[in-house]
């Protein structure tokens, strides 16, 4: 039986009027809101990313723990800027960031001047975590269950958290897969569950480099996702001992590193 979807933020979807062809039908359609959002750090603007409104603080925390920084909190500014979230991380260097942050809802590494600029500085990850493959299997069906506005609109990301039975801990959704991931990290960092090392988070889509960088800053064991992972994706996870599973539909799954963290 299909477990009934919550309606999605009024916030994440935004209703226009549509012609459909062939036929001339004019119909409503609720599509994924998509709007700015300005980082600053200590009253700096350091990134703009194109996402969809909610959950802003988490996406700010997983964003600055991403990049290395070392956040303690995320806020709206004291001048209530519109979009705009200020994060308090003691000891920032603006030097760190050697390029202007533009961050695309397609793809947050876009722009970065040279690989040294996206090495990850996490050590390698560490966990005794192993799950039956049947949970493995399961876990793109779970994600998509808890995806309200993509069942609404059809156009955006999801990542979630699960643990070692394949319960959801945190899900969010985004125009952009990073950004879904920032979410769910930052979620996880208030919650103090960082490092991931019990966890395991899923995507909705492919695997990317930054997508597994994310996931090794955050200590992260394994990732499944239900698209293909990239070849430099499969290089990082391979390299810091992160379970990559891709293609993980239709009964089937791909295991192209630390396939011994994934059991019969």
């Amino acid at each position: 039986m299909t477990r009934k979807r919550d309606l999605p933020p009024p916030y994440s979807t935004l209703a226009v009027r549509l012609l459909t062809l062939p036929g001339g039908d004019e119909r409503e359609d609720r599509l994924a809101v998509e709007e700015p959002l300005e980082l600053r750090v200590d009253g700096q603007p350091v990134a703009v990313t194109m996402r969809t409104p909610g959950h802003d603080e988490e996406l700010a925390l997983g964003f600055a723990l991403s990049e290395g920084l070392r956040p303690l909190s995320a806020r709206v500014p004291d001048d209530l800027a519109a979009n705009t979230i200020d994060l308090q991380a003691p000891g920032f260097d603006p030097a760190r960031l050697t390029r202007s942050f533009y961050t695309t809802s397609s793809c947050g590494v876009c722009g970065k001047g040279a690989l040294e600029a996206i090495a990850v500085e996490a050590p390698p990850v560490e966990s005794r975590l192993t799950i039956p493959y049947p949970v493995l299997a399961l876990l793109p069906e779970r994600l998509r269950d808890a995806q309200a506005a993509f069942a609404s609109t059809g156009g955006l990301h999801a990542t979630g958290l699960f643990t070692p039975a394949g319960e959801p801990v945190c899900v969010r959704e985004d125009v952009g897969r990073h950004n879904a991931m920032d979410k769910v990290i930052g979620r996880a960092f208030l919650d103090g569950l960082l490092p991931l090392r019990d966890h395991i988070l899923c995507v909705s889509g492919r695997l990317s480099f930054e997508l597994v960088q994310k996931a090794a800053v955050a200590g992260c064991p394994i990732v499944v996702a239900v698209g293909a992972p990239s070849s430099l994706a499969v290089e990082l996870a391979e390299d810091r001992g992160v379970t990559l599973a891709g293609f993980v539909r239709d009964g089937r799954a791909n295991v192209y590193s630390r396939s011994d963290r994934i059991t019969a």
